[in-house]
């Protein structure tokens, strides 16, 4: 599963997202939120909403428009126990 962040620049690459980090993240706070880039595929995300419910935690993704243009979104999921 190659994830990625949310870009912190619109010319910016996104970054690559470890799993391993996402689980230590988790794993460290009752609840937490995180930003990933719109190149995600939806088919990613629902493998980590899988991973994390398997894990026996509540998995929330919606949307975010951030601009007026079809590509100005990203994909905001809350993880909590």
């Amino acid at each position: 599963m190659d994830l990625k962040f949310a870009r912190t620049d619109l010319d910016a690459k996104p970054k690559k997202a470890d799993l391993a980090k996402l689980d230590a993240e988790v794993a460290k706070n009752d609840s937490i939120i995180f930003y990933f880039d719109r190149e995600n595929s939806h088919k990613d995300l629902l493998e980590l909403q899988d991973h994390y419910e398997a894990m026996g935690k509540s998995f929330y993704m919606s949307e975010v428009k951030y601009g007026l243009s079809d590509n100005d979104y990203m994909y905001q999921v809350h993880i909590m126990s």
